[in-house]
């Protein structure tokens, strides 16, 4: 009889396996600690305020090196005022919403610790053909094939 189950299980291992193990690979991943929402905001002395290989030392070198002119539409005198900034306050400044998301959108990427080079980018070009949908195409203006008359 033991050889016959020794026998089975060697079976058992030969063949394949049709479902899936309990074992599932969330065990493997690790859970995230628990954090509250002071924990989410960085204080400003964990801002990296200068970096050695930039030479972003103000917060006008740093509206200049992200581009599209965003050292015109934001003054602001100081580092530590720099970082508080919000859309709130970017709004009653004046910045149109396309540039307050960019300007803030560039503010967590280099608050994250990627040099400007690396994000700081162009706008996209406008459509040349915009707001008449498939009826214009290259240019030109597309009639359609069917009978308008019925």
């Amino acid at each position: 009889m033991n050889s016959l189950l020794s026998s089975g299980s060697r079976l058992c291992s030969l063949a394949p396996r049709t479902c899936r193990s309990l074992a599932t690979a969330t065990k493997s991943r690790p859970v995230p600690s628990r954090r509250g929402i002071h924990n989410l905001l960085p204080t400003a002395s964990q801002i990296p305020l200068i970096r050695a290989a930039e030479s972003i030392t103000t917060p006008e070198a740093f509206l200049k090196a992200i581009g599209r002119s965003a050292d015109t539409k934001v003054s602001v005198e100081s580092w530590d005022e720099f970082w508080q900034q919000s859309s709130a306050n970017l709004k009653s400044a004046g910045v149109g919403v396309r540039d307050r998301r960019y300007i803030l959108w560039c503010m967590e990427k280099y608050r994250s610790g990627l040099s400007v080079e690396e994000f700081a980018h162009e706008p996209r070009p406008k459509k040349t053909v915009r707001g008449w949908g498939p009826t214009v195409q290259d240019g030109k203006r597309i009639r359609s094939r069917r009978d308008r008359t019925k």
